[in-house]
């Protein structure tokens, strides 16, 4: 009778100790998401607090004179507004004398406050001989010092913006004469040495040039590609090959096809480097696999039926594949290919190896040209020594970021919409 009770007690003890095992299992499932989150959190914090300064700039108004002894010569040009920024700085401290103490004052300006008059003698000549209230860029360490970057309770020697510099900057906060603006600069210029000058339109229409380069021919010959593959070709050794090769391909580091484009399409053919051309030549055979292999998946996933009623009304074998089969496995191809391009948009290393890492001042303005891109922009940057270039550091991250998350959003988005549950 005790054995019989043993007996049937075991299976329940068993299904408990099961269960008990389950229960660890989800919570320790449970506990590496959380884990997961903390860092994904964390990351993005020290991102967006890093970064978010970046979008705003220091502003410092001027009263400028433009003294008609600065435009002697014809070509406006030519005039020195270096020294009229100067001399208006100098009015505005009569105080100043030495020679060391102008020059410290100087430094309060960005170098881009001569541009800014110029700009504005050029666009109304007429201004000579009047005076104007105009706010120019503050330099970058003055920059980071009213955004709280430097700490301003250091010792003299240890910062950047010393005691007299800081006498100045509470005299013009306490005027009215320094603020805080939305930083456009940063949107509407390319690199430059400059800090306060660096913006990302350079880097962002070098990626727009590479990636419609990329799109352009990975889309197209990735798609027939598949296709073939799941189609038409035969099944042999050599389609088993191609289809092995191109597995492969999806695992090899992406550094090789930059090696690849250096050797060939730079050195052989004589492609121009640091385009976005030969950029997006190579990050289209990166994404190619990708395209590939989901472009099958989105074919495998189309039921025989649609195949097999199409060529029951008479179809050809073309017309029931671009009719009717292509069709609907077109939205997970889409996807295969925004998950593939928003893979090309976050490269660097095959981008380093083809030279499109050199120092761009200019905004591209065909594929063509010199270039760089988003990734390697923020690369360049974060080499950087100077204090400001880590705020824009984090602020084109963000900007990438933004990207590659909507890229991601519009790939879910495109499937759900056009998913069909056979």
């Amino acid at each position: 009778m005790s054995t019989t009770k043993n007996n049937l007690l075991t299976p329940d003890k068993a299904l408990k100790k099961r269960y008990r095992a389950e229960k660890r299992f989800q919570r320790m499932g449970i506990f590496a998401i959380f884990i997961s989150l903390c860092f994904i959190v964390f990351l993005f914090t020290t991102i967006i607090t890093d970064g978010y300064t970046a979008f705003t700039q220091t502003y410092i108004e001027l009263d400028v004179h433009f003294d008609k002894k600065y435009f002697m010569e014809e070509n406006l040009a030519n005039a020195n507004f270096p020294s009229l920024v100067k001399h208006s700085l100098y009015a505005m401290f009569p105080q100043v004398k030495s020679r060391r103490d102008k020059k410290m004052l100087k430094k309060l300006i960005s170098p881009a406050a001569a541009y800014t008059l110029q700009q504005m003698v050029k666009d109304d000549p007429k201004i000579i001989g009047s005076s104007k209230k105009i706010w120019v860029l503050a330099d970058d360490d003055v920059d980071m010092m009213i955004k709280g970057k430097i700490n301003r309770n250091l010792n003299n020697q240890n910062r950047r913006i010393k005691d007299l510099q800081l006498a100045w900057i509470d005299t013009l906060i306490k005027e009215g004469k320094l603020e805080k603006r939305f930083n456009t600069q940063f949107f509407t210029s390319g690199d430059s040495r400059e800090p306060e000058l660096a913006g990302i339109l350079g880097a962002l229409a070098g990626s727009f040039f590479t990636l419609l380069i990329t799109l352009s021919l990975s889309f197209p010959i990735g798609v027939a590609t598949a296709v073939y593959l799941e189609e038409f070709a035969p099944a042999n050794k050599w389609t088993d090959l191609i289809e092995v090769n191109i597995n492969n391909l999806a695992a090899v580091p992406s550094i090789i096809f930059g090696l690849l484009g250096l050797a060939i399409f730079i050195n052989f053919w004589g492609i121009p480097r640091s385009t976005p051309l030969i950029g997006g030549i190579v990050l289209a055979l990166m994404t190619l696999p990708t395209i590939i292999i989901a472009g099958r998946a989105s074919l495998k996933s189309i039921p025989p039926s649609i195949r097999e009623a199409a060529l029951g009304v008479g179809a050809s074998k073309m017309q029931t594949v671009f009719h009717h089969v292509l069709p609907l496995a077109m939205p997970g191809m889409l996807t295969g290919t925004i998950i593939g391009m928003a893979q090309a948009l976050g490269e660097t290393a095959p981008l380093l190896m083809i030279g499109m890492v050199a120092f761009i001042a200019d905004v591209p303005a065909s594929l063509t040209d010199p270039a760089a891109v988003l990734p390697v922009q923020i690369y360049l940057w974060a080499d950087s020594p100077e204090r400001a270039f880590t705020e824009k550091t984090s602020a084109a991250i963000m900007i990438l970021l933004a990207f590659l998350i909507s890229m991601n959003s519009l790939s879910v988005y495109l499937r759900k919409k056009f998913e069909i549950k056979w």
